[in-house]
This record gives C-alpha cells, structure tokens and sequence, in this order.
C-alpha cells in the first residue's frame, strides 16, 4: 500500500531523514516510534505530500507522489500533530468546509454525518470548535482526516497533550480505524505503539534502527539471556543452589514477597537452556520452584538501548 523508498531530507548541511526505506502494508497499523527530532514528522510530511525529499522515492497504492501529487493526496487522510482547525467555526461547518476543500464526490450529508457517528462528535457537531476540549478537538482532526474515506491514515502524535481517559479513548478509536484502514501512528510513547499497533518501526537520528511486529519486537531485537524465577525458602540457600549450575553466570534478589519467598533473575551462558536442569537442583535441595520466565528486554529498554547506541556511532564513539 505505502513504499517508502530511499527517501532522504537534507536542512542544509543536516540530514534529517538519512536513506530510509520501508513497506506498509493493506489494512496494518504500523508505530513510527522515535525520540523527539528523531525525523518522524519530517517523514510522515513527506509522504503526505506536504514536503518534497531530497532524493528517493514515495509510492501510495502504486501511485509515485511526484508524478501524481493528487492522486497520492486523494488516497491519504492526514492529522497532523497539531490538527489544522478554524476554531471560530463550528464542528459541522468546519467539516463541510473540509469537505468542499478536498472535492470529496461522496454525498455530502450523509457522508460528514457517517464520519461524525464513527469518531463520535455527533453530540458537539452545533459547537463552536475553540469550546471543545482537546479531546473532542482532536477527535475532529480525525474526522476531518477521514474525510473522502482515504485509504491511508497518518497520524502524527494523535494522543498528545491529552489526558488518560482521552489518550484510551483515541486508542480505541485508532484502533477500529485500523480494521478499514491502512494506519501511519507516530509516537514517542511506547505503551501507546504497543496498545495500537501491529509492527513498529525505530527511527533515531533519521535512520531506521529497528522493523518487527510489535508483538515480537522484543523476541527478534533483545534476545533474553536471563531467567525471572520466583522461588520459596532461604535466598543464601537458593543462590548458592543456582549458582552451582554450570550455565548460570550469575543471579541477583529482585525483590522478597509477603510469604517470604523471593523473585530472582538468573543470567545464564548465550544460546543454553538451563531450564530443566534448574527445575531438578531446586527440587533435589527441596527449594519449590513457583514461576520461571524468561526475562525479556522491555520495549522501553530495547527503544533506549537502540537510540543511544545509534547516538554513539553517530559521534564516533564516546566523548573525549
């Protein structure tokens, strides 16, 4: 649906996207997840049209955006981080206007009124748009986006500045989106990527550091060598137990319960599994052995531990 080809963005003598190249695919929902300045805006601007790259190429549903600027346009529904409202007007108008705007071919009344029920602003439609709360502002944004029934959505930060009620609510929405939809979400939020979206793309420093569905991204990029056990009876006798073990590198107390058994994380040798072994010792000195775990990297500590080593090459190693 969406190829994004060798595309970069020179400010002068900085690059803000350096040669990224990436697919998305008919009805996904992909994060585009990276630190502030990292270049997402700057690509998501690209592909909607609304800045021309330096060099490379951008093709929407086999449309090329240089040779059919339009025609890409027409197949995109855009909200930028800061959605583009006449505050003064009212909601209904302000969609009408859009409408017009975008030379939607739809039947104009029934369309907006079909736009309005599905990011549910049918209730504030009469309002004028500056009284609405962000939430309902950016619910309008969305709408406004939806407009023409594009097969594209880009969202930029859709839940920015919202609160927690609002940010759930947008997610949601997002969401169902997806099921008609092929979905761009940009976020610096890493539970929010991990809520929406089925494949996620790592961006640092204009470059793309990381591609894995969201649900594997940890598997494909941090592998785990570490164990999270949770084990019943004296910590001395349990970690000398485990200790014993010729695979186990280390294991340090993570934290004691209630009942008095403790969790611990166990650092094993690359490529083993140590698993059955440690079952037996713990059972043969009569430590029962409540939960065992691999002990995967968060999305959290995979996203920082990509960005800042993407930060160092870029230096040239560590400051002098």
């Amino acid at each position: 649906m969406v190829e994004v080809k060798n595309v970069t963005k020179m400010y002068g003598d900085k690059k803000a996207v350096d040669d990224i190249s990436f697919t998305v695919k008919s009805g996904e929902i992909l994060g585009f997840l990276g630190p502030n300045g990292a270049g997402k805006s700057t690509t998501m601007n690209i592909i909607t049209g609304y800045l021309s790259s330096s060099s490379g190429t951008v093709t929407v549903d086999g449309c090329e955006i240089l040779d059919d600027p339009k025609g890409v346009k027409s197949k995109i529904g855009y909200l930028p981080e800061i959605p583009p409202l006449y505050t003064d007007m009212t909601v209904r108008k302000y969609l009408e206007f859009m409408y017009d705007l975008k030379k939607v071919k739809l039947e104009k009344d029934d369309h907006i009124d079909e736009v309005c029920r599905l990011v549910k602003i049918t209730q504030v439609e009469d309002r004028i748009i500056k009284n609405l709360s962000k939430g309902y502002k950016q619910r309008v944004g969305l709408a406004q986006a939806l407009l023409g029934n594009p097969q594209v959505l880009i969202l930029d930060e859709p839940t920015v500045g919202l609160d927690p009620k609002q940010i759930i609510e947008i997610r949601n929405l997002v969401k169902n989106l997806g099921k008609k939809h092929t979905v761009i979400l940009s976020s610096h939020i890493l539970s929010e990527v991990q809520a929406i979206c089925d494949r996620v793309l790592i961006i640092s420093n204009g470059r793309i550091v990381a591609d894995a569905e969201t649900e594997n991204l940890s598997k494909v990029l941090g592998k785990s060598d570490k164990l999270r056990i949770q084990v019943k009876g004296a910590k001395a006798n349990v970690i000398d137990t485990v200790s014993s073990l010729r695979d186990v590198k280390a294991i340090k107390t993570e934290r004691e319960h209630s009942d008095g058994t403790y969790d611990y994380i166990v650092e094993v040798s690359r490529d083993t599994d140590v698993r059955e072994a440690l079952f037996y010792k713990l059972a043969e000195a009569k430590l029962p052995l409540l939960l065992m775990q691999s002990a995967d990297p968060s999305l959290e500590e995979i996203f920082l531990k990509l960005t800042n080593e993407t930060n160092y090459s870029k230096q040239g190693g560590a400051d002098k």
